[in-house]
Parts: C-alpha cells; structure tokens; sequence
C-alpha cells in the first residue's frame, strides 16, 4: 500500500478529476456507496482504475478525487492510499482508496474526457459550507450555465 491514513508524502496536494459513470446526481453516488460499502474496509471507499498515476507522492500529500457528474464536478473524496490490485483478467491495475465521506463542492464545469486527469488545487472548486451540503442540487443544466458565467 502507498500512503495511509494520515500519511501521505510531503509536498504540494494535487488532486484527480473522474467522470462518476453511471451516476447523474451526488445521491447516485452516495446510493452506490451504500450498497457497497460491505467490500471495503470500514470508513474506506475503493475505486479501481486501469492506469497507475505517475504523481502519487503528490495525490497522497493531501488529495482528493473530485467527480463529475453531468459536466459539473459536484463533489469529492479524499484519497487515503494507492493500492496495487490485479483484476480477475491478470491486469494490475490502481485501487485508489478514498475516504468514505462525500464532500459536496461548488458546481464546476468540465468537458467530457476518458479516464481521469490531474486538477490543480487552484482550479479545484470549493466545497460547499456544511449547512449547504443537504441542498437540492440545481439542475444540471442550471448549475453548468451559472458555473460559466463564474457563479457558483
């Protein structure tokens, strides 16, 4: 296991940005968490994915997975730790394992990509203060038209 609980490497946090397939809304992905949650050490979300990435000192010294839902990161999670895990196929693959807890952030447009890719902490979005976070989300398509034009 790389990184832990607490730890991480020193240096500057960097985070990734992933499109949250298969769900439309934060509830989605709060839904799937639950019925889920008897496969992953507790407090402990796993998201496996094909490539390892090359900036892992920086992912593990403070950094989050922000997903995107509709074209709008919505929410994130912390990354904990970068596991090695071979699939059922015999491909090794990267366990990113993430805090259990599903921080709700400032609507941010992104454009649609494969895979994930690096955000830096200054284009991350904010999360939302905890008295916000129980809020219906806008619309999508609400949410993307005031994001760019810088409202959030």
């Amino acid at each position: 296991m790389v990184g832990g609980a607490g730890g991480g490497a020193e240096g500057v946090a960097l985070h990734l940005v992933k499109l949250c397939v298969g769900a439309a809304t934060v509830q989605d992905l709060l839904d799937w968490h639950a019925e889920n949650r008897g496969r992953w050490p507790a407090g402990r979300t796993i998201h496996v994915t094909r490539m390892w990435p090359k900036r892992a000192d920086e992912l593990l010294a403070g950094g989050s997975l922000y997903w995107v839902f509709k074209g709008l990161i919505l929410a994130r999670q912390a990354i904990v730790a970068l596991d090695p895990q071979r699939g059922s196929d015999g491909i090794a693959r990267c366990a990113i394992v993430l805090d259990a807890r599903v921080i709700r952030t400032a609507p941010a447009a992104r454009q649609p990509f494969q895979g994930w890719r690096y955000l830096v902490p200054a284009e991350a979005p904010p999360d939302l203060p905890e008295a916000r976070a129980g809020e219906t989300a806008l619309p999508p398509s609400l949410a993307a038209a005031l994001a760019d034009i810088g409202l959030r």
